[in-house]
């Protein structure tokens, strides 16, 4: 074990010190995971990793997975959480409510998100376009109101 906690140690970048403890990061790009690390932890004590036993601990012990596994320079398993195509749903919702947020209107966002050209084939008024830019800046604000919550946790059959 000493030999893999070195190695974890070793693929920390810099720690940022807080109240909290202690802020860094592993791995790179999409593998690349965000930990805290609590105050009193040392390097040269293994880490432990804390997961409470409730209805959200199977999510927890995926995540927990994918983290050895970046700790380890391996690739990272797929998150099957959400979908590629939810994925960049909840990324252009991110786009618009940013947008929104930062001054502009519902017309300035589709002409970002859609070009000038699809949203000038009809009028904004009536546009279905408009009632989508609108539902995704609804989505994204619930998403940054915590509705992100329930992106961490696996759909589960009643």
């Amino acid at each position: 074990m000493g030999d893999v906690q070195a190695a974890a140690v070793d693929s920390f970048s810099a720690l940022l010190e807080s109240p909290e403890g202690a802020h860094t990061s592993i791995g790179e790009g999409r593998d690349r995971c965000q930990l805290l690390l609590l105050p009193g932890h040392h390097h040269d004590v293994p880490t432990a990793a804390v997961i409470p036993l409730d209805a959200d601990m199977m999510g927890r012990v995926e995540a927990l997975t994918r983290l050895w596994r970046a700790v380890e320079g391996r690739p990272a398993i797929p998150d099957t959480r959400i979908t590629a195509q939810q994925r960049g749903r909840l990324r252009t919702m991110m786009l618009a409510a940013d947008g929104r947020a930062n001054g502009a209107s519902y017309r300035d966002i589709a002409l970002v998100l859609y070009g000038h050209k699809r949203v000038a084939s009809e009028p904004w008024k009536t546009s279905a376009l408009r009632d989508k830019v609108i539902g995704l800046v609804k989505g994204g604000l619930t998403m940054i109101g915590g509705g992100y919550l329930k992106l961490l946790r696996h759909r589960r059959r009643p």
